[in-house]
């Protein structure tokens, strides 16, 4: 069996940190299992579904590195829905429904009056034919339920909560078809599974009664259930769930600076038994990536964990993959130097404009002596080496200075701070003109 994944969104808004989460698992899985991965655009809402959110779908999902083997979208496939629809109504499991929501609202709170369940009674069933043709005559149209099998237990063994059961007397026959013939999500995505060949469907714990209800869809089709994994909810660093997680999506995190490989290293080990790590190849997320490792508690999300993560993730990006995001004319070596002092790419420039000048620094007075004996030192030293520790070893020697009194007012002439890399690594690139310009004041 070739394992096949599918990420299934609708292009009703932007993504959301949890919708990437559910990408992510489902990428990772198929890539654990030599398999597929596709993407399906659920837009069977066309009031809602926007097409400038498919296109940005399909951009997150290639800025994170997630690339889909294929893609559907629901739109394109009603005829398939249309069959699967006559064919279940045939069989009597789809059955026609007559109540307004209002009917439907006033019969559930009737219910919790008495202290029962919201489950729907099936009153449409008992209706005669005549009793539908008459409906019909005044104007009322159907909507659509499917038929639960009230007397089989709906059982299954998930990938991450393990075994699961449902009694089906206890659950309302779900609508699957509005009144104007729209479809909603349950039917259509049960088809699309089948016909897709979707064997692992990973996704949120929210849907776990969804899953129950599909399932005997899945069987009265006819046709093999994929196998789920639900996982437990994404919650915000206050242990709760956040309404911030719902606006939290690539464009925060391009714009904050984030790296698509900080976003998948975290998002791939929360809730999970395995440490976070700065990992920026994807191998080590594919191999290490288990159910079996996933925990039942909330996972938590942190910005500010994603950002320390993302700082060690900075840290190990080569040149070659950060070249066209860097001020013209900073090269190799000065990526090399600033590389260890940033938490994100952009902050390349402001070193940049360290080395480049020009610079402000603050000079004390009592350090004008010790700065002119450097600026006038930087025409003795070596410059094809270590200059440096050439230039602070011969100020030591000059002026009896060591330690802070030594380092310090050097680094603020030179860059206009009291922190930042290494200056063994920052001199040379500043040079020997600049140096000795600054250093003169």
């Amino acid at each position: 069996m070739t394992v096949r994944t599918r990420f299934a969104p609708s292009p009703t808004g932007h993504l959301h940190v949890g919708n990437i989460r559910a990408a992510l698992h489902n990428w990772l899985w198929a890539q654990r299992s030599g398999g597929q991965f596709w993407l399906r655009i659920d837009d069977t809402d066309a009031e809602r579904s926007e097409e400038r959110f498919v296109d940005a779908i399909r951009a997150d999902l290639a800025w994170l590195g997630l690339v889909p083997d294929g893609e559907e979208r629901q739109s394109a496939r009603f005829a398939l829905y249309e069959a699967r629809f006559e064919a279940l109504r045939a069989a009597g499991r789809v059955y026609p429904a007559y109540e307004t929501s209002q009917e439907l609202d006033l019969k559930r709170k009737i219910a919790a009056g008495r202290g029962l369940p919201p489950i729907y009674d099936r009153a449409a069933l008992a209706l005669s034919d005549s009793d539908r043709a008459a409906l019909e005559a005044e104007g009322v149209r159907p909507h659509w339920r499917f038929k639960l099998d009230h007397e089989t237990p709906i059982m299954w063994d998930d990938l991450i909560r393990g075994p699961q059961k449902f009694d089906a007397a206890t659950m309302s026959d779900p609508v699957i078809r509005r009144a104007d013939g729209s479809w909603l999500y349950m039917l259509p995505s049960a088809i699309d599974d089948a016909e897709m060949g979707i064997t692992h469907v990973v996704r949120g714990e929210d849907h776990v009664s969804n899953t129950a209800l599909q399932l005997q869809m899945f069987d009265a089709m006819g046709v093999p259930a994929p196998a789920f994994a639900h996982e437990a909810l994404l919650t915000g660093a206050e242990g709760k769930l956040s309404k911030r997680l719902g606006s939290l999506g690539v464009a925060h995190f391009r714009e904050s600076g984030i790296e698509p490989e900080a976003v998948r290293a975290l998002l791939a080990r929360i809730g999970t038994s395995l440490p976070v790590e700065p990992l920026v190849e994807t191998q080590a997320l594919v191999e290490s990536f288990d159910f079996a490792r996933f925990g039942r508690a909330p996972a938590r999300f942190d910005e500010a964990e994603l950002s320390g993560l993302n700082a060690k993730i900075v840290h190990q990006l080569a040149f070659a993959q950060v070249a066209d995001r860097l001020p013209a004319g900073m090269g190799e070596a000065e990526w090399a130097a600033v590389r260890p002092n940033l938490t994100t790419v952009a902050e390349a420039a402001d070193w940049w404009r360290v080395i480049e000048g020009p610079i402000t620094a603050e000079r004390d007075p009592a350090d004008a002596d010790f700065l002119a004996s450097a600026a006038r030192l930087t025409n003795v030293i070596a410059w094809d080496a270590d200059p440096w520790h050439a230039l602070t070893a011969a100020l030591k020697q000059e002026t009896g200075r060591s330690g802070k009194a030594l380092f310090l007012p050097l680094r603020r002439a030179l860059t206009g701070l009291d922190h930042g890399p290494d200056m063994k690594a920052l001199l040379p690139l500043i040079g020997q003109d600049r140096a000795r310009e600054r250093l003169a004041g």
